[in-house]
Parts: structure tokens; sequence; C-alpha cells
């Protein structure tokens, strides 16, 4: 049950980040946008892992699997969403980002034996990015170059995500989710603040708008660090393939806040694609497991 709520959790909190990423954006740079979100989570967690004497990694194998992590899911991931989302649609990058369960379908074979690839995970890995294709279907339009380089780009950050969220499961499983993500943070976060710094500029001239500071901090509390260690707390207790369904739901979320909060346009088509979303959840997430007989119930 626990873990049902938790995963409920995940989704409302990365659904309702998309509305503050949209309305930071307006005022923040992408990539500086996203490193002072970390900053920020990083200084908070500091706070937390000394006041709750949380033990950090010690062993050099520790440290390597945590900066491989982390660069994976905070240089690369987010820097490419947040970067190729300056020319491509919200909704392509939605449709695009979907494709961190198709990774993870795989890269689970691969690095976790226990966790085999069936025909009802592909069924519903491939009925969940549909339902997402239905919703944004007249956004997904490639119209220059630098379109097509941003799809790339969601395309290589969904990747690592996958990669980074698989390697957590199947190596990390020792290791205190506030302490996992400070570190990723610390290893990942150095090669943002330098690209940032180096093509956005000095951050004291940013237009820091209360919104903005808003935004920061909602997406450093709630999107960053609630969520990430409720993440990684639900990654060592179900399959990888349940954890990153989350992906396919948090577009549905989006839109649906959007159309409450901003009056967004409803899309007609939401309807559809929300059904064949919670249709994909539902054979993953909600389904029950069927206990397997004993030999004396197989005899009876």
């Amino acid at each position: 049950m626990k873990t049902v709520v938790t995963w409920l959790v995940l989704c409302l909190i990365w659904g309702t980040t998309w509305i503050f990423i949209k309305i930071g954006l307006e005022d923040l740079p992408p990539i500086a946008f996203a490193a002072s979100r970390f900053l920020l989570a990083v200084a908070i967690l500091f706070a937390v892992i000394k006041y709750q004497n949380i033990a950090l990694p010690r062993t050099g194998k520790e440290w390597r699997l945590i900066a491989l992590t982390g660069v994976l899911q905070f240089s690369i991931n987010y820097s490419m969403v947040f970067w190729s989302e300056q020319y491509i649609t919200s909704g392509l990058a939605a449709v695009l980002q979907s494709m961190i369960t198709v990774f993870g379908l795989v890269l689970a074979w691969i690095f976790l034996p226990a966790e085999r690839i069936t025909k009802l995970k592909i069924t519903a890995v491939s009925l969940g990015i549909v339902g997402v294709a239905v919703i944004f279907y007249d956004q997904l339009k490639v119209e220059n170059f630098m379109a097509f380089l941003g799809c790339v780009g969601v395309v290589v950050g969904s990747y690592a995500a996958a990669q980074a969220s698989i390697l957590v499961k199947a190596k990390a499983g020792a290791i205190h989710p506030a302490a996992l993500l400070f570190c990723q943070m610390l290893c990942g976060l150095p090669a943002i603040i330098v690209y940032s710094l180096v093509v956005e500029g000095n951050p004291l001239s940013y237009h820091w708008t209360w919104a903005a500071v808003g935004c920061v901090l909602y997406l450093t509390i709630a999107g960053t660090i609630a969520a990430f260690w409720l993440y990684y707390w639900l990654l060592g207790r179900v399959e990888s393939t349940k954890a990153m369904m989350i992906s396919l739901v948090t577009p549905l979320l989006a839109v649906l806040i959007g159309w409450i909060v901003l009056g967004e346009k409803l899309p007609p088509q939401t309807g559809l694609g929300g059904l064949l979303i919670i249709g994909s959840i539902g054979l993953i997430v909600f389904r029950k497991r069927v206990k397997p007989l004993t030999n004396v119930e197989e005899l009876r």
C-alpha cells in the first residue's frame, strides 16, 4: 500500500513541476534555472544530512557509481530537457521523454536479471506512449534543424535518466536516499554551472522576480528533494518498470493542471489519451501479483 501511495504522490509532484518550469522560464535562462534549483537542494540536503547524522558513501566503488549516475541524471538529463524546450513544444518533449520507460525496460533486462521483459510490459509501455502521443499529436512537429536537435537532446536525456535509475536500483540499495541524492548532485552540478556561467552570463543579472524565486523554491523542495528521496525509496521496493511508468502519467497531469490553473486550452483528445495511459498503468502498477502455488496446493 505504501508503494502505491508513494507512486501516486510522485505522479502528482512531477506532474506539477511542468507548470513551475514553464512559469520560471519566462524570467530565467534554462540551464541557470536548473542549476539554481539543484544548488539550493544541495544546501538544504547538507543541513538535513548533518542534522540526522546520515552516513555518506565511503568506498571508491560507491563514489564512482554516484558520479556516473549523478552526471547521467543531472548533468545530461536535466540540461538536455531544459535546453531542448527552447526549440520544441512541451508536448513533443513530453512524448519523447516518455521513452524513459522503453529504455528502462531494455536496461532492466540487461542489469537486473530478475526483471524480465514480458509481453505484458511491452503492451503496457506501448499503450502509455501512444496515450501521451494522442494527447499531444497536434504538437508533434519538427520545423527546423534546431528542433530536430532538440528532439535528439530529449531522447538522450531520457536514456540518461533511465540508465541512472537502473544503476541506482542495481547497485546503490545500501546508500541512504538523501545521501545518494546529495552526492549525485555534487557530482552532476559542476558541468551545469560552468555551462550556465559561460553561455548565460552572471546570475546576478537575471530577472529574479518573485514568481521566479517561488518556482525555484517549489522545484527545489518538492520537485527535487522530496521527489527524488521518495523515488529512490520506491526503486528499492518495486520493479524499475513500475517506477518509471510515472513518466507516462506526468504529461497527462501537466495538461490538466495547466488547464485548471493557467486556463490553457485542453486538447479535445485528452480524454482518449488519458484512458490509454490509465489502461497502461493499470496493467503494470495496479495489477495484483498472482502468488505461485505451493507443492501442497498444486496437489489439491
